[in-house]
């Protein structure tokens, strides 16, 4: 039985991941909201400067399953204790960066961390609690990035604003000195040699047919999220008729759905895990489908903005969680591997987005083409689901009551 002390100690190692994932979530948006900034003091122009963000994206698409796989043999904490300091090294480089080579070069040194920091942070988070809280403890973690996205970005946003974009950089650098002494503290030593079994060993777990199904939902489930959000300033002022000022208000709406729907879905994966990944990415795809008529009337815009934070960002946990359960023996490199599934989905969509609009189709079929994804990802899931359901009934003649529940 857990003692008021221990459940405090795990409390206290989940809320060090949370400000590590505070941190880095802020670090990638922040770029967004000093993008003029940037490009006028180097002296590059808008388009030049928004490669900063495909840069990073690039680097924690890349450096995720490299960087896990290189420190497989590592204690984990010592792992995440490495990880933010390449993080805070990062930013400090970015803040003092002298050229837009530089600032590239220290932007893709700092998404490094990014994608095995949630990885192998996910391994950590699901071992600190019981086996029926693993999403939870999962959402919790992501709660940092959610929050990143609601109040980090603004503030760092903010801050360039008023004392220049390196200031901004200055912030997140000390977020990441206070994350790395926070993990270093709390968060509970472990043995790093009971799990993985070699880098061989891992890629074959991640060849698993359901851990490759796992991915390919995250990839297209988030592909539909962005293939609607790159796009939703010029939707709510273009066709809801909102104002360029309305517009920031309207995605702190979406940032409090981020959070509620993050939670949520780590709950409900807790209950079942692939009642969980249905329901989820059936109401995603319902909010995507029926936003073109949202636009319609600015009350119903915004009602539908928060929905699409809740229902995109509720998806998270489940997913990690699917991955993870799947790839026994390589848990911390599939971790990895679905952040990077959730940044192609990600740089996918906003693709997708692009070409629709370049095509013709404008604006209002952006949702459609989005639906259409993520319902391609529900097929997945339900017949991964299926297929998982009959593979675990064929060997025995039961099920156990934890093959029930997921």
């Amino acid at each position: 039985m857990m003692t008021a002390s221990s459940s405090r100690s795990v409390s206290w190692a989940l809320y060090a991941l949370t400000i590590g994932a505070f941190g880095i979530g802020t670090t990638e948006f922040v770029i967004m909201g000093v993008l003029e900034q940037v490009a006028a003091d180097l002296d590059v122009s808008i388009r030049r400067a928004g490669l900063l963000i495909s840069g990073y994206a690039l680097g924690v698409f890349v450096g995720a399953p490299l960087l896990t796989i290189a420190s497989t043999r590592w204690p984990r904490k010592t792992v995440l204790v490495v990880l933010m300091v390449i993080f805070t090294l990062g930013n400090l480089a970015c803040a003092l960066a002298p050229s837009y080579p530089m600032l590239m070069v220290a932007r893709v040194v700092t998404s490094l961390a990014h994608g095995t920091f949630f990885g192998v942070g996910s391994v950590v988070a699901t071992g600190l609690v019981a086996p029926d809280k693993r999403a939870g403890a999962i959402a919790i973690m992501f709660t940092g990035l959610t929050v990143a996205t609601l109040m980090g970005v603004p503030a760092g946003a903010w801050l360039g604003h008023e004392y220049g974009w390196r200031t901004t950089f200055w912030a997140v650098t000390g977020v990441g000195m206070l994350a790395t002494l926070v993990i270093a503290l709390v968060v509970p030593r472990d043995s790093g040699d009971g799990e993985e079994s070699g880098w061989r060993a891992s890629l074959a777990a991640i060849g698993r047919p359901m851990v490759l199904l796992g991915l390919l939902m995250t990839v297209l489930g988030f592909a539909g999220v962005f293939t609607v959000f790159t796009y939703i300033q010029p939707m709510l002022t273009g066709i809801a008729g909102f104002s360029q000022e309305a517009v920031s208000l309207i995605l702190l709406v979406f940032g409090v759905g981020m959070i509620v729907g993050n939670l949520l879905g780590g709950r409900l994966a807790d209950r079942g895990l692939a009642s969980a990944l249905l329901t989820t990415l059936t109401v995603l795809v319902a909010v995507l489908g029926l936003f073109p008529f949202a636009l319609d009337y600015q009350w119903t815009a915004v009602v539908f903005v928060g929905l699409l934070g809740m229902a995109g960002f509720a998806t998270v946990a489940p997913l990690q969680l699917w991955v993870l359960n799947r790839a026994e023996g390589a848990a911390s490199l599939a971790s990895s591997f679905n952040i990077g599934a959730f940044n192609l989905g990600n740089a996918l969509g906003a693709g997708l987005g692009g070409v629709v609009i370049e095509q013709g189709g404008g604006f209002t079929a952006v949702p459609g083409a989005a639906a259409l994804v993520s319902l391609a990802g529900l097929a997945v899931a339900a017949w991964a689901i299926k297929r998982d359901r009959g593979t675990a009934i064929q060997p025995a003649p039961s099920i156990s009551c934890e093959q029930e529940r997921v």
